[in-house]
């Protein structure tokens, strides 16, 4: 069923994590983007890691750019941090 077939029936239509975790990049990358949509979406793109981890996204592709590539290997260090810390309790 096509996205649009989605909508015309009336049923609720949930993006994918990589949807969201895309969508919220091209946000947050664009220069016309404002910041307090940058800091509203920024928390929505965070929010998707785990998943996209456990998916092994980040094994297969690289983000290109360099300064989000840089927070995203701090984002996911802390997650990682923290299912450490998780499991050892």
């Amino acid at each position: 069923m096509s996205p649009i077939e989605l909508h015309m029936s009336n049923t609720e239509f949930r993006p994918s994590s990589l949807e969201t975790f895309l969508a919220c990049a091209h946000q947050m990358l664009d220069p016309a983007t404002p910041e307090s949509v940058c800091r509203r979406v920024e928390p929505m793109l965070v929010a998707q890691l785990p998943v996209l981890r456990a998916l092994g996204v980040f094994e297969l592709f690289e983000v290109r750019d360099p300064a989000m590539r840089a927070w995203l290997d701090d984002e996911l260090l802390k997650l990682m941090g923290f299912e450490s810390d998780m499991a050892s309790a």
